[in-house]
C-alpha cells in the first residue's frame, strides 16, 4: 500500500517510543562480520580507480547459517563462498502444517504492491496443504481497497477481510505490508496491538532502519522476521500462478530473523517463503536487507536504469538517430534482449554475442561509464546506511498532504514527456515476441552499471546470494519484463512509494553524470581502460551467477502487453 492510500488512513502522529533503545551503530546480528563498518578511504577518483582495478580484493561475505527442523537446508558455493539456502516448490506445501505450528491466523496488512500477491499465494498454498489456518486481510475502515480484496476472494462474511487493528490484534503472524512511510508514522500503534509471543513479519527492513535512526529497536514481547521477495508483488503472484503448471516457478526471497522469542521464528519464516512460491530462499539480516533493497531500487532496478535510458535516448537523437530507433536502442534493448540474455546465460554472454567491432563499442561504453555509475551508487549506499535516505522517504510521505499552511505535493507522473510518448508508439507497432536489438553501446553502459552495483555491495559485505538477487535476478527476471511490456515510465509511476520516490530523486543524478562525464570521455576519445575490461571478463561473480541460474525455474514470467500492475490506490485516484 502506498502512502497515498495508507498514510491518510493511518495518520497517528509519531511520538517517542518507549522500547529499549539501542545505539545507532550497534545492531545485534547473527554474525560478527556484519557489525564491522566497511567503507572506502577518501581518495581521489584516479587513485580510487587505480586501487580498485589493480587490487580488486573482495570483502568476504559473512556466512549466514541457520537451523531448520522442517525444511531441507542446502549448501551452495558462490564465488568460493559457502552459503545456505532452502529450495522451494509446490511439493513442499505439506510441510507447511508443521512449520506453521501454533499459527491459527495470518493477518496480511495492506493491499498495495505486495499485499494482494502474498495474501492470495498464502491462501492458495495453505488450501493446497489442507490447512485450516485463516489468511485475513486487514485494511483501514472505509478503504477503497476493500473492493479489490473482495474481488480476490476475501470477505467479511467468512472472516478473511476486516479492520486493520482487529486483524493485527487477532493474528498470530502479522505481515505488515503497508507503505514504508505509513509504517514509520504508525509503528507505535501497530506494536501496541501485537499479541504477546506473536510474530511480526516484514517484507522490507525499512522499519528497522527508521527505528535505528532514532536509537530504537522492536519491543521484546513478539518475534520479528522478514521474508522479502526479490520482485514486485505482481511478479510474485504471476509466477506463482504459472507455477501451478510448472513446479517451482516463482520469485526468490531472502529471509531474516531479527528476534525470536520462542524458537519458532526460522521455520515460520521459511514456511512463509515457501508458501509464497519462492524457488529458493537465502538468509540475510534485516539491516543488510533494507540497505541492499533501497539501494537496488535507486540503482539498477529502477532509478539508474531510468536515468541511463533518458541520457542515451537524448544522445542518440542528438546524433541523428530517429526517435523510434533511439527508443529501440535504449529501453527496448535493455528490457528485452539484454535482460533475456543475462537472465538465462549471464552478463558475459551479452559481450560474447557481439562482433569484434561491437565489442569495441561495448568496451568504450563500459570503460567510460563504470566509475561515474559507481560514484553515484557509492553516495546512494552511504546515504541509506546513514539513515538519510530513509528519513527522506518519511518526510516525503508527509508532504503528500497539506500541513503547516503549505499545499500538498503528491508525486506526479513522468510519462508525458517526448521519450515516453515515443515508447507508446514503438510498443504499439512492435511484433509479438520482439525483444529489441542488442545495441552494443547501450549494453556496455547497462552492464557497467550492474557491475558497479555488484562491486559496491561486495565491498559493503553483502553475501553473493543477496548481491545477485538484488542486482541481477530481480532486475532481469521481475522488473524489466514488466518494463518491456509497459515501459520504464509506467513502472516508475506505479511501483512502491519508496521506489517511486527513489527513482525521481536518483535517476537525474545518473542521467547527468553519464552526460557530463561518461559521454564526454567517449567524445574526447579517452582510451579504454583495459584493466577494467579484463576485470569484468574474469570477475568471479559470473561463476556465482551460473550457479544461481541452475536454480532458476524453467519458466519465464509471462507479461502480456496490457498487463495491469497499477497499484489499487493509484488506479482509484486516476478515476
Amino acid at each position: 500500500m502506498s502512502a497515498t492510500a495508507s498514510s491518510s488512513a493511518l495518520c497517528a502522529a509519531t511520538r517517542s517510543f518507549s522500547a529499549n533503545p539501542v545505539a545507532r551503530s550497534c545492531v545485534a546480528v547473527p554474525n560478527s562480520a556484519f557489525s564491522k563498518k566497511l567503507r572506502f578511504k577518501p581518495v581521489a577518483m584516479a587513485t580510487l580507480g587505480a586501487r580498485m582495478v589493480a587490487a580488486p580484493a573482495v570483502a568476504l561475505p559473512a556466512s549466514l547459517d541457520f537451523e531448520t527442523s522442517v525444511f531441507k537446508k542446502e549448501k551452495i558455493n558462490l564465488a568460493g563462498h559457502d552459503e545456505y539456502i532452502v529450495k522451494g516448490g509446490r511439493d513442499l506445501f505439506p510441510l507447511l502444517l508443521g512449520a506453521f505450528k501454533g499459527i491459527k491466523q495470518i493477518g496480511v496488512i495492506g493491499w498495495g504492491s505486495q499485499g494482494p500477491a502474498q495474501a492470495q499465494n498464502l491462501r492458495d498454498s495453505l488450501a493446497d496443504a489442507k490447512s485450516d489456518i485463516v489468511v485475513k486481510v486487514g485494511l483501514r475502515k472505509g478503504s477503497r481497497s476493500f473492493n479489490e480484496a473482495r474481488a480476490a476472494g476475501f470477505s467479511e462474511e467468512n472472516g478473511t477481510l476486516g479492520d486493520i487493528w482487529e486483524t493485527i490484534s487477532g493474528s498470530d503472524l502479522v505481515l505488515l505490508l503497508i507503505s514504508d512511510s505509513a509504517q514509520a508514522d504508525n509503528y507505535e500503534k501497530i506494536f501496541s496491538h501485537m499479541k504477546p509471543n506473536s510474530i511480526l513479519g516484514l517484507s522490507h527492513g525499512f522499519l528497522l532502519g527508521h527505528l535505528q535512526s532514532m536509537g530504537l529497536d522492536f519491543p521484546k514481547h513478539f518475534s520479528v522476521i522478514a521474508v522479502c521477495p526479490k520482485g514486485m508483488g505482481p511478479s510474485v503472484r504471476r509466477l506463482y500462478v504459472q507455477g501451478k503448471e510448472i513446479n517451482g516457478a516463482g520469485i526468490n526471497s531472502s529471509f531474516a530473523v531479527h528476534q525470536d522469542v520462542d524458537g519458532r521464528a526460522t521455520d515460520i519464516a521459511l514456511a512463509w517463503s515457501v508458501a509464497l512460491g519462492s524457488p529458493f530462499t537465502f538468509a540475510t539480516t534485516l539491516e543488510m536487507e533494507y540497505r541492499s533493497d533501497i539501494f537496488g531500487e535507486r540503482g539498477i532496478l529502477l532509478g539508474a536504469v531510468h536515468g541511463i535510458v533518458e541520457s542515451l535516448f537524448r544522445r542518440y537523437t542528438e546524433h541523428g538517430m530517429s526517435e523510434d530507433l533511439a527508443y529501440n536502442n535504449t529501453v527496448e534493448s535493455i528490457t528485452g534482449i539484454i535482460s533475456k540474455i543475462i537472465s538465462t546465460k549471464g552478463m558475459l554472454a551479452v559481450y560474447n554475442a557481439l562482433s569484434e567491432d561491437e565489442k569495441r563499442e561495448f568496451e568504450k561504453a563500459y570503460s567510460a561509464s563504470y566509475y561515474p555509475c559507481m560514484d553515484i551508487l557509492y553516495e546512494c549506499y552511504e546515504d541509506i546506511a546513514a539513515g538519510s535516505e530513509i528519513r527522506s522517504v518519511v518526510l516525503a510521505g508527509r508532504r503528500f498532504y497539506e500541513k503547516e499552511g503549505l499545499p500538498a505535493f503528491p508525486m506526479g507522473k513522468i510519462d508525458q514527456t517526448r521519450m515516453w510518448k515515443v515508447g507508446e508508439h514503438v510498443r504499439s507497432t512492435r511484433p509479438v515476441g520482439d525483444l529489441g536489438p542488442l545495441y552494443p553501446f547501450t549494453a556496455g553502459v547497462y552492464v557497467a552499471l550492474m557491475m558497479a552495483q555488484i562491486e559496491i555491495l561486495r565491498k559493503k559485505g553483502h553475501s553473493y546470494s543477496e548481491i545477485i538477487n538484488e542486482s541481477v535476478i530481480e532486475s532481469v527476471d521481475s522488473l524489466n519484463p514488466f518494463m518491456h511490456a509497459r515501459g520504464v515510465s509506467f513502472m516508475v509511476d506505479n511501483c512502491s512509494t519508496t521506489a517511486r520516490l527513489g527513482s525521481r530523486k536518483w535517476a537525474p543524478r545518473f542521467d547527468y553524470i553519464l552526460t557530463q562525464q561518461a559521454l564526454v570521455a567517449v567524445d574526447n576519445g579517452e582510451p579504454i581502460n583495459q584493466d577494467l575490461i579484463s576485470n569484468f571478463l574474469s570477475d568471479p561473480v559470473h561463476g556465482a551467477i551460473e550457479v544461481c541460474a541452475e536454480l532458476r525455474p524453467t519458466v519465464d514470467i509471462s507479461v502480456p502487453p496490457d498487463a495491469d500492475f497499477v497499484r489499487p490506490e493509484l488506479r482509484q485516484s486516476s478515476n
